[in-house]
């Protein structure tokens, strides 16, 4: 197909004129990349490249070239021959004709009276990146991203204005050319957001408060983000190949003893069996799990097309291997895009199809944890075949040889296990749109789109592995289906009434979502292929699945360019409620005031922009909530939990718990804005004030004696609010031909209250709900408290009590309550986990051909429980066991004799500065007798880190610090050539 469109092409383009030339800037004559270039009236078009040259083939016939770019006034330009231009395009102050992607459609971005940031190519973070969000971070005031670990393709917890759930989801609602994705992970798959090539994307839209995000209703109450990915031109036939190539290196290890610090603990303060158990070596288990890793990242688009069928076709591989020995991921992408216009353009068509392929082998992360406790005066391997020939320690009076209850070597549990994954994933849409012939103001689309994802593997570990010696080994599979669809219908009418100064933009539709998964089941086998006793699963599969309909309707209204009013509904209904609350209205308003386009603004100099907006809306949260937990549903025991009747074993079905009357958590949003530009748009800028009032907060209670069938049950009882300030600021100080530079900064501040969590509201002998739990000890301790008057994910721990050195004093708290008894009555109240303030920071510098990037990111007032510290930190760490374990070196600060858990002490101070990403490009621009421009460019990513945190990255998004992967720092080179 890829050959005839190229020789179709050629054929018919062979007689036409050709129209090339450069774009540039006013007043600093910069050549400006990505400039669409189109052929009035029909779909022929094209795009400058880094350097602002075009070439463009038209018909012999006489035609009109618009030349447009976001912010920049369009010119148009008269050509009937082949002929070289040089087009100067100039700032448009109030970018009248600038399109935002809103949801169900697009609108000018003067009109828009949300909280609505667009981030393009030309902002996105630089570097090797595996997922999307990546090139979001740091880039959008009131949106935190924080990558969950240094793992090939792992993905981040993203949070838009604080989040609004204390039990169900946080995550903000994706968006993908029209394709709502489903929050739930591919088996597989460690982020269901790398099988997107971040190559394909050409925007995000960040949709923040409820007047932006209410047309999606009961999805948006986390925010949403839309992704549009790159389409086709109607023009010569393009290539472009683009390689990345990178190194990463781990920078800094978790701090453990040495093999004489623990030489000369135990034969301090062992025992003579212990001391006897010392081996002669110095071992850094650290250095043998980790590794240097590579990623190569190669990207090829071709995109053109043959009269009214412009396409664009993409191909992706990527092989990247982590930090962490064993650790893989190879990925392999295609996507494909076609865009004809039909009927003089009354009918435009997308087709965007998108797939991606996977194979990956998981390190076993046990590994790490493993590396910091094992004993490090021990060997790596022995001369022995037992166990492979890897060290371990033995006891030869147990069924295994091996002490029980001990850890395990290792770089046996990397080597000797073989998790492995090939997930595939597809996402597509087919959207019609039509301008009606005798209404061309009333369009009708329609939106046909799916979301397909398989996702199966295996995990083998050596019959011969101690890890599982006595089980001989594991030979177990997975698999899952995922099948989501959406069918949208809207009609959008569109109409300036200039009698009486006043635009119209209405827009009323219908939505159908079905989610279906269907997960098998497989019993257990060990590596030889025997099956594992009592294994076999009550079902071979389940299919669990849930649906939404919707009905939607939004009105723009802007009377003179001046005043703007924004008015949408939905009304969703989903099957994850029962009868009586199975839907939800969810409205918003919206007013707005151009003050720029007042008379006493309108002709001024100094400012260029000027707006005010405010904002209320609702908006609602189904996800996270379970299918079926309205209605008693009764589930079939294992094997193993079967029930004697004579002399035979029978599987029970059991209850579970319900709550007849659950429905949808509900978030009210108030926002106040303004945005405003100064001096001919050199500074630029807006500021928001937002509220977010959660109700219905959904919270785990106790039930009253015989009312249910279980003791807790999630019921709607709380509420939260979040409340917070956003600023973002650009600024464009230098302009010059050969010189240009320009930065952005943004600040959040968001303050978190739950004010709610019980039927009756603030009973007193309901204290909050425990979270973040603490490794170690006898299990079921918690870091945090959840509870009235204070923030979400609050550390509740003793208040450790010092001597006059400033040395915490080993099991000694303050009494909080007098009763000389320490209990969890004494637990106290103190930092939050989550920051109070996000800080971003972008620069970039061009000088003739050479350009310079970098952005920076802080969090400020987030704490850390240091669960390293806590549970290795102790003599009973090294020696409280039946083998010698290592520490951390905080044991040598405090001397705890034991683990103290519940102490305040391990809470520590996380707030940090870090330099993301720098990246260094050269233009060399036209090659190859002006065929083909080329870029290279240098980068390095997570530069650096400033804290005061004591752990190994203050970066940690449970707000627990335990078994981190660590981040590296990668170095990389990259290629660009476009042909």
């Amino acid at each position: 197909m890829l050959l005839l469109l190229i020789f179709t092409h050629g054929y018919l383009f062979a007689q036409q004129a050709t129209v090339t030339g450069v774009v540039k800037t006013a007043p600093d004559n910069l050549g400006m990349p990505g400039v669409s270039i189109r052929l009035k009236g029909t779909a022929i078009a094209t795009s400058t490249d880094a350097n602002g040259n075009f070439s463009i083939k038209i018909p012999a016939n006489a035609g009109v070239l618009e030349f447009t770019s976001v912010g920049y006034k369009t010119q148009e330009i008269t050509v009937s021959k082949s002929t070289t231009l040089n087009i100067t395009l100039t700032e448009d102050a109030s970018t009248l004709n600038d399109v935002v992607v809103v949801g169900y459609g697009t609108t000018r971005k003067q009109d828009l009276t949300g909280s609505v940031a667009v981030v393009g190519v030309k902002d996105f973070q630089k570097g090797s990146i595996s997922t999307p969000e990546q090139m979001l971070s740091g880039k959008v005031s009131g949106v935190a991203i924080t990558s969950n670990s240094g793992q090939p393709g792992s993905g981040s917890t993203i949070r838009i204005r604080g989040g609004s759930s204390l039990n169900a989801s946080n995550d903000p609602l994706f968006v993908i050319d029209g394709v709502p994705l489903e929050n739930g992970g591919v088996s597989g798959a460690s982020n269901p957001l790398s099988f997107i090539n971040p190559n394909d994307i050409e925007t995000f839209t960040v949709l923040k408060d409820a007047s932006a995000a209410a047309i999606y209703g009961a999805r948006a109450a986390n925010g949403v983000i839309i992704i549009t990915t790159k389409k086709g031109l109607s023009d010569a036939l393009k290539v472009s190949f683009n390689s990345v190539n990178s190194i990463s290196k781990n920078t800094k290890q978790l701090a453990v003893l040495s093999a004489d610090e623990i030489r000369s603990i135990v034969n301090s303060k062992g025992t003579a069996a212990q001391k006897a158990q010392l081996g002669g070596f110095d071992t850094n288990w650290q250095d043998l799990i980790y590794q240097d890793g590579f990623s190569t990242d190669n990207n090829i688009s071709i995109s053109g097309g043959v009269k009214k069928l412009p396409y664009r076709l993409s191909l992706g591989y990527q092989n990247q291997t982590g930090v962490l020995r064993t650790d893989q991921l190879q990925k392999t992408s295609a996507a494909f895009v076609l865009n004809p216009r039909f009927f003089d353009d009354h009918l435009k068509l997308d087709i965007n199809l998108k797939g991606s392929m996977q194979k990956t082998r998981f390190a076993n992360t046990s590994a790490i944890g493993g590396a910091v406790s094992f004993d490090p005066t021990q060997a790596t391997y022995t001369n022995r075949p037992n166990y492979n020939g890897y060290w371990e320690w033995l006891d030869p009076t147990t069924p295994t040889g091996l002490v029980n209850l001990v850890g395990r070597n290792p770089v046996g549990l990397l080597e000797q296990r073989e998790d492995r994954a090939k997930p595939l994933r597809s996402i597509g849409n087919i959207q019609l749109d039509y301008k009606f012939h005798f209404l061309p103001e009333l369009h009708a689309n329609l939106n046909a789109g799916y979301d397909v994802a398989t996702g199966k593997g295996t995990v083998y570990v050596d019959p011969n592995a101690a890890e599982t010696i006595l089980n001989n080994g594991v030979s177990n599979q997975y698999k899952q289906n995922r099948r989501n669809t959406v069918l949208d219908f809207y009609l959008n009418y569109v109409k300036e009434f200039k009698s009486i100064k006043s635009r119209v933009d209405a827009t009323a539709g219908y939505s159908y979502n079905d989610y279906l998964t269907t997960q098998y089941y497989y019993p257990s086998f060990d590596a030889n292929g025997n099956k594992v006793a009592n294994s076999d699963p009550a079902f071979a599969f389940n299919k669990p699945q849930y649906r939404l309909i919707s009905y939607f309707g939004r009105l723009n209204y802007n009377y003179d360019e001046r005043f703007l009013l924004t008015g949408t509904i939905r009304r969703d209904g989903s099957s994850r409620f029962g009868p009586a609350y199975k839907y939800g209205v969810f409205p918003s308003v919206a007013l707005a005031w151009t003050v720029k386009n007042e008379s006493f603004l309108k002709d001024g100099k100094t400012v260029s922009a000027l707006k005010l907006r405010v904002s209320y809306g609702i908006t609602g949260q189904q996800d996270g909530i379970d299918n079926y937990g309205y209605m008693s549903t009764y589930g079939l025991s294992s094997l193993n939990a079967s029930y004697q009747f004579g002399n035979t074993f029978y599987q029970m079905y059991r209850p579970s718990a319900y709550i007849a009357n659950i429905k949808w958590e509900e978030t009210a949003t108030t926002n106040l804005g303004l945005d405003f530009g100064f001096l001919d748009n050199r500074i630029t800028g807006s500021l928001d004030l937002y509220k977010k009032k959660t109700t219905d907060l959904l919270n785990r209670i106790p039930q009253p004696a015989g009312t249910n069938f279980a003791a807790t049950a999630i019921v709607n009882v709380g509420d939260m609010e979040n409340k917070g300030v956003e600023l973002t600021l650009g600024f464009n100080p230098v302009r010059e031909q050969d010189f240009n530079w320009d930065f952005s900064f943004n600040a959040t501040y968001n303050k978190n209250t739950i004010t709610n969590l019980t039927v009756v509201p603030n009973d007193p002998n309901y204290s909050g709900f425990p979270s973040g739990t603490i490794a170690g000890g006898i299990g079921g301790q918690n870091a945090f408290i959840n509870a009235v008057g204070g923030p979400k994910n609050t550390f509740n721990l003793f208040e450790q009590t010092y001597d006059t050195n400033g040395n915490p004093i080993e099991g000694v708290y303050v009494d909080q309550n007098s009763d000389v008894v320490i209990n969890e009555n004494d637990f106290k109240k103190g930092k939050q986990a989550d920051p109070k303030v996000f800080l971003g920071f972008s620069n970039n510098l061009s000088y003739k051909k050479w350009n310079l990037s970098f952005t920076l990111r802080a969090n400020l007032g987030n704490y850390v429980y240091n669960n390293n510290f806590s549970q290795s930190g102790n003599l009973t760490q090294i020696l409280g066991t039946a083998v010698i374990l290592n520490g951390s070196p905080n044991y040598l600060t405090t001397n705890f004799k034991t683990q103290q858990l519940l102490s305040d002490y391990y809470v520590q101070n996380a707030s940090f500065l870090r330099m993301d990403n720098i990246n260094l490009g050269y233009s060399f621009g036209k090659i190859l007798k002006k065929k083909a421009n080329l870029q290279l460019t240098a980068s390095v990513q997570n530069v650096f880190v400033i804290t005061k945190y004591q752990g190994l990255d203050p970066e940690v998004a449970s707000g627990v610090d335990n078994n981190i992967y660590p981040r590296p720092r990668i170095f990389s080179l990259g290629l660009n050539a476009n042909f």
